[in-house]
């Protein structure tokens, strides 16, 4: 915090933390707004300090603590082999997972509230009094397609979806968790899955790989669950947003937008999509599924309306546009989408790009550590994992170099 700017957004200063916590409600006022830094810096050092708590358990459990646990604290002992004990290890894992989920709901519902980008106005801090709890809504997430304009559970685009879907996954895991913890594994899991450390590693890996790739896709796609005040346009809002403020600027000079063509033939500002939906034209066609609280006010049942399009285009509207355009998360040195390029291509990059890169990469070699132990694992419960024999190198015969 003894670097931010007010003057600038967060996504422009670097910031990859501070977007969170103002996701979160900390420190944020309407449209977006960055009250201060006292609530991060505060949140900052409560972290601090519970990091020196941990470390200081760590290094007591290595050099002061005893080597095994089964000696003073039976409970806490545990061998990788009994399947018992494992599965109530894992029970308590998703008790706090659950636990987890409900500190968000939590916080929305009760404890001050949420950053809302769809509220009134721009955006504010809001709190989530009706969470959609309705099955049908939350699971139809699951079973949606990825493809398209159906984006599976990135397509989520309201925080009362978003609260209710922790809420059903806060009570599944905690259920889950109290089944593992209550009950032993039924005899088709004891006999199907490896009981080792190392499979336990590959499971571990497989999971965070899901997750990670999964935090991927949703960041790089969904401004609800991370807004563009904060994490920066996502790459189809980036280029809607730059077709936008061209049919603000030009129609304020007179242009007809309706009718004016580009030189494909096709509409310059505004087009029909093949389904007959109006859309913004020009390069920024592909992304004609995107949806933002700035253009929303925008639509109506067919798409784009002309006549609020004519009427009803209002200064934020205008403002927030021409700041998304130039801040897209592409760092392309060529037009991608239709996004103009421009000096920020070389010293800008977006917290989007880089959560989205990280995530990605990081969930990539979680899935290849997850294949590499699983296979180790499968081979040393089969009985044939023999490594490497060192005695038969060829290396060891040939001629040294000097």
């Amino acid at each position: 915090t003894a670097h931010y700017i007010p003057e600038l957004p967060l996504y422009e200063q670097g910031c990859i933390l501070l977007p969170h916590i103002a996701t979160l409600g900390w420190g944020v006022d309407p449209e977006g707004e960055i009250a201060g830094t006292d609530v991060a810096f505060i949140i900052g050092v409560l972290h601090l300090l519970s990091s020196s708590v941990l470390g200081a358990g760590g290094l007591y459990h290595a050099l002061i603590g005893p080597d095994t646990l089964e000696e003073n604290f039976p409970y806490f002992g545990y061998d990788w082999r009994d399947k018992n004990k494992m599965a109530t290890i894992l029970g308590f894992h998703l008790v706090l997972l659950g636990c987890g989920c409900y500190l968000l709901v939590a916080k929305a519902m009760y404890f001050g509230g949420i950053y809302d980008t769809w509220a009134a106005g721009g955006g504010d801090v809001v709190r989530v009094a009706s969470p959609t709890i309705a099955p049908v809504i939350i699971f139809n997430y699951i079973v949606k397609s990825p493809f398209g304009g159906d984006g599976w559970i990135v397509s989520v685009n309201t925080v009362q979806d978003l609260v209710g879907g922790h809420i059903w996954l806060g009570s599944i895991l905690i259920f889950g968790g109290l089944l593992h913890v209550n009950t032993k594994p039924l005899p088709l899991f004891r006999r199907a899955l490896l009981w080792s450390g190392e499979a336990y590693l590959a499971y571990s890996l497989g999971a965070l790989a899901i997750c990670g790739l999964t935090a991927a896709v949703f960041v790089w796609y969904n401004n609800t669950a991370y807004p563009s005040e904060f994490f920066g346009p996502t790459a189809a809002e980036a280029s809607q947003a730059q077709a936008f403020t061209f049919l603000a600027r030009d129609q304020k000079l007179g242009a007809k937008v309706a009718s004016s063509q580009g030189p494909t033939g096709l509409g310059k500002y505004i087009m029909r999509s093949p389904s007959g939906e109006i859309i913004f034209g020009g390069e920024t066609m592909r992304f004609w599924d995107m949806r933002a609280p700035w253009v929303e006010p925008l639509r109506g049942p067919k798409g784009l309306d002309l006549k609020r399009i004519r009427t009803l285009i209002q200064p934020w509207q205008v403002r927030r546009a021409a700041e998304y355009m130039t801040h897209a998360p592409l760092g392309s040195l060529n037009s991608v989408g239709g996004v103009a390029t421009e000096i920020n291509t070389f010293n800008y990059v977006s917290p989007r790009s880089w959560l989205c890169t990280s995530h990605f990469f990081l969930g990539f070699f979680m899935w290849v550590g997850h294949l590499w132990h699983a296979g180790r694992a499968r081979a040393a419960g089969a009985g044939f994992e023999k490594g490497i024999t060192r005695q038969n190198e060829p290396v060891l015969y040939m001629r040294p170099l000097d």
